[in-house]
């Protein structure tokens, strides 16, 4: 009975990876990724564990079916999270490195923020939280992408 349910999760566990999105937290590999495969780069600032539109955006736009979908085959995905909870703290490299994004993509401190670059890391469009559909959205950012 064990080993049932055992199986039954690492099953769940599998199918919930092809479901996923594949965000990055290591910028410069992200641009490199994006060069390679001529690709623009959706670097979002999210605020995972306080930020309410953040976590909005997170459940209705990226978790979706339409988004994961449209992302895998066309963007590559950067999430610099900013979380406050002390349990759900970063390793201090990548706060070094979100703090650093954030000084050049973030100065007015907005959460969320959508950045839409290119692989150089030029900036083609931002926008934030939007209640729209899925697929309202995925067209707001490809009006970035010329």
């Amino acid at each position: 009975m064990v080993m049932k349910k055992v199986m039954v999760l690492v099953f769940f566990f599998v199918i919930s990876l092809g479901y996923s999105q594949d965000w990055k937290t290591n910028f410069e590999l992200v641009k490199k990724e994006a060069a390679s495969q001529s690709k623009p780069v959706v670097l979002v600032f999210s605020g995972s564990d306080w930020c309410a539109p953040c976590i909005k955006l997170d459940k209705s736009i990226w978790q979706s079916a339409e988004f994961k979908e449209y992302a895998a085959s066309n963007l590559i995905l950067e999430r610099a999270d900013f979380p406050k909870k002390k349990q759900n703290q970063l390793d201090s490299n990548l706060q070094k490195q979100n703090d650093g994004l954030a000084e050049r993509y973030n100065k007015e401190g907005v959460f969320p923020l959508v950045v839409v670059l290119d692989s150089k890391g030029t900036v083609l469009g931002k926008t934030s939280y939007k209640n729209v559909s899925p697929n309202e959205y995925i067209a707001l950012l490809n009006s970035f992408i010329k």
